[in-house]
């Protein structure tokens, strides 16, 4: 496949799409909650009827409290949205809906959402996540071939430095920067690395990307390798997204068979080519230098650093990772620009950020906004607030790494810096909201006990200071604690801070001040010492 076929393919299929057509979400949380069955079941009504309409399986829409979510279009018009169709139902929407054509409003969910923006989500829910030709029709590769095209690598590395894309993985670096320094190291082979070990509990950002829109990733990923100079690239994933790996597979697949992977990217002198590694499960392995050296088949201990992988990664060559989330966006900012992109959110923090908004929350799902948008607007205006009419008492951000804002605070705009002076991160994506009836000191002893069962060992701050500060939070809890046990608290969240090899030590103890520096009433509750009285 060329350049030109891109344009036929496009046409070709945007075609389809103006006649009554079906769609359905199937991605983890759709099939979980029965999509694939209600899938079977439309299939075989329109079957049943003689009905010739499309009936197409999609990623997640992003709501996924409502799955299984089907979508409808009669007649070429606006598609209406239905949650919670169950197989049992699928007889009386096809006769309502396809046959009678007329309406049928139990059920029916308002999809769309004007706080939302959907760059990064932009087909999940729209494209068959099985279907290159379906992901061609909405401009899928365009970027690319834009890149190849009419742009040197050097030019594209300056675009996205003009975009101000950073890293959506947690630390936010500048994605263009990464990229020259990789680009300007010499060596006779550089590597790509999509990283999709995401393992933050209640986050599944990335998970909804690769099951949704593989083929925007590994768009992303030929951008990167034409920008960097590398012909070959490695999709690292964790082994629990079973899904999101078959997709992947699939897509790799159709793009080699299209041309679009391998010798001569779309007809040109650019070549390019992907395997799959899988994550066993170590949380660390998300930190690149260990990420690496599982991929290597050593065991995933972090590196110090400097040399960095960009100058020295996989094999010892120059090597850039970027998550799933900063790859999806690089096919977008190409086709659009790079003024486009920048024009969107606030400061150093541009574009959007997908985030997985759930805990005690009514409208628990993905949800994409531009940055800048406010905490509040994310949990109480696209979230439905708390679930049961409680109150919302604290929302917790960037994994077990991030840290607990209360509530008082959700007029903050989201940034990378304004979430950091809070005592919090961006990390991945991850907010999970907290009611009036969730204990925050058993929520920090929760998040510490993960670091500390995913520590590596590796060096000492981490592993022992870990294994310290959640013994003090036992023993507070079982109302055993001491006045002193604040104080050292802090302390030995200081040193980890200070000292720890990598991201997952010196990140671990936020949880414990960012609740000591906003709730440490609880804290003094549980160990029966009165709060201080200001002088």
């Amino acid at each position: 496949m060329n350049i030109d076929d891109l344009i036929k393919i496009k046409e070709e299929f945007r075609a389809r799409d103006k006649g009554s057509w079906i769609r359905v979400g199937m991605a983890t949380c759709g099939i979980s909650a029965g999509a694939q069955d209600t899938f079977f079941a439309l299939r075989e009504e329109l079957k049943k009827r003689g009905l010739p309409v499309p009936i197409k399986k999609t990623g997640c829409v992003g709501r996924c409290s409502a799955e299984p979510l089907v979508e409808v279009s009669v007649d070429g018009r606006p598609p209406v949205a239905f949650q919670h169709l169950t197989a049992d139902r699928a007889g009386e929407l096809v006769d309502r809906l396809l046959v009678q054509k007329a309406g049928w409003e139990e059920q029916r969910v308002v999809l769309e959402d004007t706080r939302q923006m959907r760059v990064v989500l932009r087909n999940c829910g729209i494209v068959d996540p099985e279907n290159i030709r379906d992901y061609i029709a909405r401009d899928g590769f365009v970027g690319l071939a834009k890149a190849l095209t009419t742009l040197k690598p050097e030019d594209v590395i300056e675009e996205i430095k003009k975009s101000g894309l950073r890293g959506r993985g947690g630390a936010g670096f500048p994605t263009g920067l990464k990229w020259a320094i990789t680009r300007q190291t010499p060596a006779d082979q550089r590597y790509v690395i999509c990283n999709g070990d995401e393992g933050d509990p209640g986050a599944y950002m990335d998970r909804g990307v690769l099951e949704g829109d593989p083929y925007s990733v590994i768009e992303g990923m030929l951008i990167a390798g034409y920008a960097m100079g590398a012909d070959q690239g490695f999709f690292y994933i964790r082994a629990e997204y079973p899904l999101a790996v078959e997709r992947i597979e699939k897509a790799i697949k159709q793009c080699r068979a299209q041309g679009v992977l391998g010798k001569n990217v779309l007809g040109t002198s650019f070549s390019f080519d992907l395997d799959i590694r899988l994550g066993a499960g170590a949380f660390v392995c998300g930190e690149e230098t260990a990420l690496i050296a599982s991929i290597e088949g050593r065991r995933g201990y972090p590196e110090p650093r400097p040399p960095y992988p960009s100058v020295k990664g996989l094999w010892d060559k120059p090597t850039c990772i970027n998550n799933v989330e900063t790859l999806a966006n690089l096919p977008a900012i190409l086709d659009k620009g790079s003024a486009w992109f920048s024009s969107i959110g606030i400061d150093k923090s541009k574009g959007t950020k997908v985030f997985a908004v759930t805990g005690k929350v009514r409208h628990a799902g993905l949800v994409e906004v531009p940055m800048g948008t406010t905490l509040r607007a994310i949990v109480y205006d696209i979230g439905g607030g708390a679930a049961g009419g409680k109150k919302v008492k604290a929302v917790q951000t960037g994994g077990p790494s991030g840290g607990v804002i209360p509530e008082a605070l959700f007029d903050t705009p989201v940034g990378y810096e304004n979430l950091l002076r809070l005592g919090s991160i961006m990390g991945s994506g991850g907010m999970i909201v907290m009611d009036e009836d969730d204990s925050i000191v058993e929520l920090t002893k929760f998040y510490l006990g993960f670091c500390v069962d995913e520590s590596c060992g590796k060096c000492a701050p981490c592993r022992i200071g870990g294994t310290q500060m959640l013994r003090i939070l036992n023993r507070i809890v079982a109302g055993e604690g001491v006045p002193e046990d604040l104080e050292k608290l802090k302390t030995i969240s200081q040193a980890m801070q200070k000292a720890s090899l990598c991201g997952l030590g010196q990140t671990a103890p936020n949880p414990v001040l960012s609740t000591l520096r906003y709730f440490e009433h609880e804290y003094r509750a549980l160990i029966k010492v009165p709060a201080p009285t200001s002088r």
